[in-house]
């Protein structure tokens, strides 16, 4: 008896001291997986970077345990056009995001970080410069040495900066399509004409590179200069090398007005000749005279979606948008380059073209100073100092105030401020708002930084969307006003976007994906931004968890960055990398 007393004994303290079954569970929680099915109340184990187990797993522990009761517990968010960029270089919290549940920021609207070459180092430290203030300033923030007057920059190609990113901690993944805009200033610079043989075929060069390095495509932003003087049978050219990966082709339509119909033509051209998934970015009717080409629009997508063409488009939640001045004026005026630019809007028979073209109706480029109004344009944000006052006051009042026309203010402005001066355009209407969120193929991104309410954010205003695009999906949309349910929601937040992104192991709650979650009360849930206050954070979002780390606890965060770069099909390292990358 005493030998089998010793035996109960020592069994008993071998199970005391035994390891803890998962890294983390997550307790009594409504499941929602990501495919749009109805939730299930059920348990989450995680262990290492992966869900390892749902279901009931009372018997088990947890070296971590969240009390996930009452709320809903989904697969981490995809901002499917985010610009975090910079953001996160300066604070890899990702707080205006995190705080909202986006685990994945995926960038490249028509510019990416990458390709690079010398001149366009030299271009993005002069720009770092006049936003921080001072060399020593920028390479703080990159995280390396100025000797005297000169910064070695850290990245190259696209692949660096992501890798930069990573190395440097972010709290949220990152992911990127090649710019349309950025190989082309590569070997183009600024000019208005096509490319050569020869320098098309080193601009399809560098998307091959980008596509090895883990690009998820390519991406256009047609409106702006120099993106505008690329014609369709470039994009093409461009898009075909991301198709041979699985890559997506994805862009700012030449046109969102007066030309929308058009533009989205150009838009399925490409897919169809390059044989590729398309998308488009931030699809709206911009102009109230263009509020109704919204119903032929969607006819258009859902006839080649019919037809076999993986096209869809993505949004913001708001009846504004946000760019700069250099959508108000001609490109004819921008070709060179922002100083060229600049320069140009100093000359007085210039300035009087720029100004009739301003206020001239037109179809030849995308005017959204007319499409809004001057009355309809607020501004927002400056690199002067000296400017910084007119933050919150339209277009339309400060030319009231300074006794000239809202053209001549808006050139010079961006002639004081030496940058394109950013503004919010009221565009849209929100009935549309709500007939996209509808759609099946619809997804969702901000557009936008991902910020935080302190440092040098709070030195001009932003978009809303900033703070609270995600939070007023499911807050004022899906809570209150009833357009989608909470399930269907979640499923184009999540599950949806990682498909169209093909990438792997991402946007599903189930067990050999990565465990990027989101925890959030779905009554509380509520965005707070606003455009003469935007600086404010959406609450309601409790838990965000990021690789199996935890980022977000009980709505504050951790401080802990584990955010991966998330590569696309085409990453030439998937041979022989693990499904962890």
């Amino acid at each position: 008896m005493r030998f089998f007393g010793l035996l109960l004994v020592a069994t008993l303290g071998l199970s005391a001291c035994s390891p803890p079954d998962y890294d983390v569970i997550l307790r009594g929680g409504t499941v929602y997986d990501g495919s749009g099915d109805a939730p299930v109340s059920a348990d989450v184990g995680i262990r290492a970077d992966t869900i390892a187990a749902v279901g009931d797993l009372s018997a088990a522990s947890g070296a971590t345990e969240i009390d996930a009761e009452g709320l809903a517990v989904a697969p981490g968010f995809i901002n499917m056009l985010s610009w975090a960029t910079n953001a996160l270089i300066i604070d890899g919290r990702s707080q205006s995001d995190i705080r909202q549940g986006v685990t994945l920021e995926v960038f490249g609207e028509g510019w990416s970080m990458g390709p690079l070459n010398d001149a366009m180092k030299r271009e993005r430290l002069r720009d770092a410069v006049s936003d921080l203030g001072a060399l020593d300033a920028v390479a703080e923030r990159l995280g390396v040495e100025a000797t005297g007057d000169t910064l070695t920059w850290p990245w190259t190609t696209l692949g660096d900066y992501l890798n930069f990113l990573e190395q440097k901690g972010v709290a949220p993944n990152v992911a990127s399509f090649v710019g349309a805009t950025t190989v082309r200033i590569h070997e183009m610079g600024y000019a208005d004409r096509a490319p050569t043989p020869d320098e098309l075929e080193r601009m399809r060069g560098l998307v091959r590179q980008a596509m090895d390095e883990g690009a998820l495509g390519v991406g256009s932003s047609l409106i702006y200069a120099p993106a505008f003087y690329a014609d369709t049978d470039e994009l093409i050219a461009l898009a075909e090398v991301a198709a041979e990966d699985d890559g997506m082709y994805i862009s700012h339509l030449r046109s969102e007005g007066n030309r929308l119909l058009e533009a989205l033509d150009e838009l399925i051209t490409i897919a169809r000749a390059a044989d590729i998934q398309s998308e488009v970015y931030h699809l709206k009717a911009a102009g109230r005279a263009n509020w109704d080409k919204l119903g032929p629009a969607i006819e258009r997508i859902e006839a080649a979606r019919d037809a076999g063409l993986g096209v869809a488009a993505n949004m913001y939640t708001y009846t504004a948008g946000s760019t700069g001045l250099n959508a108000a004026m001609p490109p004819w005026v921008q070709e060179g380059g922002f100083e060229a630019w600049r320069q140009r809007l100093q000359d007085p028979a210039i300035r009087a073209r720029v100004a009739e073209a301003m206020d001239t109706p037109t179809d030849e480029w995308e005017n959204l100073y007319l499409a809004a109004g001057a009355d309809n344009v607020l501004l927002t944000g400056f690199r002067q100092d000296s400017l910084r006052s007119l933050i919150g006051q339209t277009l339309a009042e400060v030319a009231a105030d300074r006794g000239t026309t809202p053209a001549e203010t808006a050139m010079d402005l961006v002639v004081a401020d030496s940058s394109r001066v950013d503004v919010v355009y009221f565009l849209m209407s929100e009935e549309n708002v709500k007939r996209q969120i509808a759609l099946p193929w619809m997804t969702f991104g901000s557009d936008a930084g991902s910020m935080a309410t302190e440092g040098v954010f709070l030195e001009s205003n932003t978009h809303p969307r900033a703070y609270g695009n995600f939070a007023r999906l499911l807050g004022k949309y899906v809570r209150e006003e009833r357009v989608i349910p909470l399930e269907e929601a979640i499923h184009r937040l999540t599950a949806l976007p990682a498909e169209r992104l093909n990438i792997r192991h991402r946007g599903r709650l189930e067990p050999g994906y990565f465990a990027d979650l989101a925890l959030f009360d779905p009554e509380a849930i509520q965005d707070h931004a606003t455009y003469e206050d935007p600086h404010q954070y959406a609450t309601g979002m409790r838990h965000v968890i990021v690789n199996g780390t935890p980022v977000l606890r009980d709505g504050e965060p951790t401080g802990a960055t584990p955010g991966r770069f998330v590569r696309g099909p085409g990453w030439t390292g998937w041979d022989e990398a693990s499904a962890t990358q």
